[in-house]
This record gives C-alpha cells, sequence and structure tokens, in this order.
C-alpha cells in the first residue's frame, strides 16, 4: 500500500496510491496519515478498503511529506563502505547517530532552499524508514515488526555548517527544506526485503549516486535495534539509513548545489523525487 498525503502546505489530505496509479482521496475515512495511522491494526483496515470506491483526486497536485507527527528523525551517518572512504572520515566502530530538526521536513518536489551564509550544500539519498509501533530496546530480530513502512529521504547537508564550526552536526543538517520525504509510504508488507532496494540520485540529468541497501554497513534491523537502546523510537519517527558514495564532498573539486539545479532520485519501488534548488529570499 502506498499512502501520501496532498495539498498545499499545512492544509495536506491523506491519500493513497491505487493499483492503476490513481491518487485516491482517504480525507472521508481518516484525518489524516500520522501516529495514530500507522500501526499493524491501523494499515490493515486501510488495506481492507475498495480503492476503487474511493474518490479520484483530480488534476496535478503538490504532495506533501507522506507522514505527519513526527517526534524526531533520526540518521545514521557513515553507513556505507563506499560512502565513509570517500568523505575520509573513515569507518566507523558502530553506528554514527545524529538527529536533523523536525523542522527542515519538506515534500518530494518542494524546492530545496539553501540557506544564507550557505556554501557547501550536498546532497544525500537514503531509504527512510518510517516507525509504526514503539521501539524500545528492541532486537533486532524483532526490531521490523515495529516498522510502517519506508520512503525516500534526502539527507540535505551544508557542509561548512556541519563540519567546520563547532558543536555537532546537527547544524548543517537542518535547515528548511534539508529533509524532502516521499513521495509516498511504502508499507512493508510491499518491501519484504529492506537490504535489497537500488537507490540512486541525479544533479541536473548527471547520475551522482548508483547503490544498493545490500552495501550498508548496519543494516536496517539492526539500525532500530542500536537506536532503540538510546532513545524511543515512537510512532510516526523517521529514521534515515545512510547514504552511499557519490556526494559532492566526496568529489574534487566539490560540485556544491547551486540555485537553478535540479536533484532528481530515487529507490526501487518507493518513488522518486524531483527537487529544484532555490536561494533563500532576502
Amino acid at each position: 500500500m502506498k499512502l501520501l498525503r496532498y495539498g498545499p502546505p499545512g492544509l495536506e489530505r491523506p491519500g493513497l496510491l491505487d493499483a492503476t496509479g490513481t491518487l485516491r482521496d482517504l480525507s472521508g475515512v481518516i484525518h489524516d496519515i500520522g501516529p495514530g495511522e500507522l500501526s499493524d491494526a491501523a494499515l490493515d483496515r486501510l488495506r481492507g478498503l475498495d480503492a476503487g470506491r474511493l474518490p479520484a483526486v483530480p488534476g496535478d497536485v503538490r504532495l506533501g511529506p507522506p507522514v505527519t507527527g513526527v517526534s524526531k528523525v533520526v540518521c545514521v551517518g557513515l553507513n556505507y563502505h563506499c560512502h565513509a572512504e570517500e568523505t575520509g572520515l573513515g569507518v566507523p566502530a558502530e553506528p554514527v547517530v545524529f538527529m536533523k530538526a523536525t523542522s527542515a521536513i519538506s515534500g518530494p518536489t518542494d524546492p530545496v532552499v539553501l540557506p544564507p551564509g550557505a556554501a557547501k550544500v550536498d546532497w544525500e539519498v537514503e531509504l527512510g524508514v518510517v516507525i509504526g509501533t514503539t521501539a524500545r530496546r528492541v532486537s533486532a530480530d524483532s526490531a521490523l515488526d515495529h516498522v510502517a513502512g519506508y520512503c525516500v529521504v534526502n539527507d540535505v547537508s551544508e557542509r561548512a555548517f556541519q563540519l567546520e564550526g563547532t558543536g555537532q552536526w546537527v547544524k548543517g543538517k537542518s535547515a528548511d527544506s534539508f529533509c524532502p520525504l516521499g513521495p509516498w509510504l511504502v508499507t512493508r508488507d510491499e518491501v519484504p526485503d529492506p537490504q535489497n532496494l537500488r537507490l540512486w540520485l541525479e544533479v541536473d540529468g548527471v547520475r551522482r549516486q548508483d547503490s544498493t541497501t545490500a552495501r550498508m554497513i548496519t543494516g536496517v534491523a539492526a539500525v532500530i535495534a542500536y537506536i532503540s537502546r538510546f532513545m524511543t523510537l515512537c510512532p510516526g519517527d523517521v529514521v534515515a539509513t545512510g547514504t552511499p558514495a557519490g556526494v559532492a564532498l566526496g568529489r574534487d573539486p566539490h560540485p556544491w548545489l547551486r540555485p537553478g539545479q535540479v536533484m532528481r532520485q530515487g529507490i526501487d519501488g518507493l518513488g522518486e523525487q524531483r527537487l529544484p534548488v532555490v536561494a533563500a529570499d532576502g
């Protein structure tokens, strides 16, 4: 099942993409797609609907982030050997965990806005995991039972803010629009093996990243179990599981993002994003 939210920012309505590729409105069934709609029981109720009887959404509409009510976005850094090597930071002894502010969340076609003072903005296509039921000190064997589904994430990063000052990575990860999600949330029953997904990213039609989740250092289940040792993962939380090689930081010269460029990225079965890059006003 592919769940989504559509409409103007802040006024999104819940929907789903049916088997024919038609966007269907769910607002007569549920208020939104948030923490209360992500449990196995809630998702089973939605699966039981006759999608063909739901109202079709006419025209070309904006898609927003596919889930709302996110309490936190937890990210894993340096989780592909090739990316750890290209950054020169080395393969970590255990997962590198950091946060992105939830105010950075945006939709899959919304502009990525370069904040004032930004000079080294980078791209990172990642598999996103959306938590469906509370995960607290769970085992790797049971971790995926707590997953509602998966989505595309771009962990947009300002590398100078992230790496060249004091403090933690969160400064370079959290500008408004730096966490595009979607286009939809694909429920876990449609992703039998999250370690067998191709992910890729292009900038202005040039392929920059092209890899597979099979190359993760720490797999999805182990990532969830590890994070849940240190914090409770709540329904609606998003876990970004790391990016493969091909980021601007790993290239010489560094092709940092500029206004007017377009990023396009996707993951097998999870859809694609198309993100124009713009400068901040003022």
